[in-house]
């Protein structure tokens, strides 16, 4: 069985090149303040945390850290079993501050920032931005409705490769079993074409295969059926296939000026040339399969498994940023030169969301949040927030 494992586990590895969020004084006493910070989980190659002051945080001391507060005791759930934060976190849970110079008092006393920047001095990047969107559809296909929403795939298999190679452990593998060949997943185009054994997988149809596509980039989203319903929509898995932008495509092509590849740019792309925008889409390989979630008046789930909170959560590169760690984001408004100075929470990932200083800002649910993360594409700096030395 294991010799079988380890020829699984060596052919899947030629899958690796193409597949792959009045000040109230503490109840219980803070650590001393000390520049030594503990061991810190290792950054991906090329990340640097420089230790700074509060002070160089543009706007820190005028930001609405309050409203950041909830966000940051669901991220405690998951961060309490690090060692690292258990004395942060069981100190945050004794905590109800009043206002925001109460909050930052607390996250003074007991956090350090830590710029993020790669090796090179590089500590600006790229800001994006994400929403949970609205879609119309229908629990059995229609005239209208004909754009299906798949579970995930019972032919897909999904490696995890660390227990033999360490070096990999950040790799999830994706691929299918022919005969006594390991091949990548189907991709995009493929699974249009019918290739993909999906018939009995599908969840819900849609009306729009536009808002299907940036359903499947968004990760989650809500669909209003024609009985009124709203069925909750969340991420299940992926087919392995690396994410292209369809908006940077349309740029190299042409089609678009970089200004003009937002959301609703690529959206009125579609209206005008329907015809070509079949291979538009299938320029993404990646494919996206989904879940039905539960009724919930709180956000969408992201990777830390707490719910997204718009405004305040922030997709991260993983291997840069600890899922669940605060962090300071300073960029700005989209379309704008108005600063956005934000005390954010790491609770979410993304498959474009790849290098140290990238993030994508969870706008929150609906029209104008998909106005705000369409259009959101600034330059940014950010500062992880971690412990003090006890």
């Amino acid at each position: 069985m294991f010799t079988r494992f380890r020829w699984l586990a060596l052919s899947i590895l030629v899958l690796i090149g193409g597949c792959a969020t009045a000040p109230t004084p503490p109840v219980i006493p803070p650590p001393p303040v000390s520049p030594v910070t503990p061991p810190i989980p290792a950054p991906p190659p090329g990340a640097v945390l420089k230790p700074a002051d509060w002070a160089q945080l543009p706007g820190w001391g005028e930001n609405d850290a309050l409203a950041a507060w909830p966000a940051f005791l669901a991220s405690c759930g998951p961060l309490k079993k690090q060692a690292l934060w258990t004395a942060v976190c069981e100190a945050a849970s004794k905590q109800t501050p009043q206002d925001d110079a109460a909050a930052r008092a607390f996250f003074e006393r007991w956090l350090l920032p830590h710029q993020l920047s790669t090796t090179d001095g590089t500590d600006t990047g790229l800001v994006t931005g994400y929403y949970e969107p609205l879609l119309f559809g229908s629990r059995t296909p229609t005239s209208r409705y004909r754009f299906p929403l798949y579970a995930v795939p019972d032919d897909m298999l999904i490696i995890d490769l660390a227990s033999l190679y360490p070096d990999l452990k950040n790799y999830r593998l994706r691929g299918r079993v022919v005969g006594n060949r390991v091949l990548p997943y189907y991709n995009r185009a493929e699974i249009e074409a019918g290739r993909a054994p999906l018939t009995g997988k599908e969840l819900l149809w849609v009306d729009d295969v536009v808002d299907l596509f940036f359903l499947q980039i968004q990760g989650s989203g809500r669909v209003q059926l024609e009985s009124g319903e709203v069925v909750r929509m969340g991420y299940a898995d992926q087919n392995g296939h690396p994410y292209i932008s369809i908006g940077k495509k349309l740029v190299e092509m042409g089609e678009l000026s970089v200004d003009q590849a937002s959301m609703q740019g690529i959206k009125q792309w579609g209206i005008r040339n329907p015809e070509k925008l079949p291979t538009l889409l299938n320029n993404n390989a990646s494919y996206v399969f989904f879940r039905e979630l539960p009724p919930s008046p709180n956000g969408p789930p992201g990777a830390l498994g707490v719910p997204l909170t718009g405004g305040r959560s922030l997709a991260v590169d993983p291997r840069a940023v600890t899922l669940g760690s605060p962090v300071y984001l300073a960029t700005t408004f989209p379309n704008s030169a108005q600063p956005l100075n934000r005390l954010m929470l790491a609770q979410d990932t993304g498959g474009a969301i790849k290098g140290v200083v990238r993030a994508d800002f969870f706008w929150g649910f609906g029209e104008a949040a998909g106005k705000q993360a369409g259009a959101m594409r600034q330059q940014g700096k950010m500062w992880v927030l971690l412990p003090k030395a006890p």
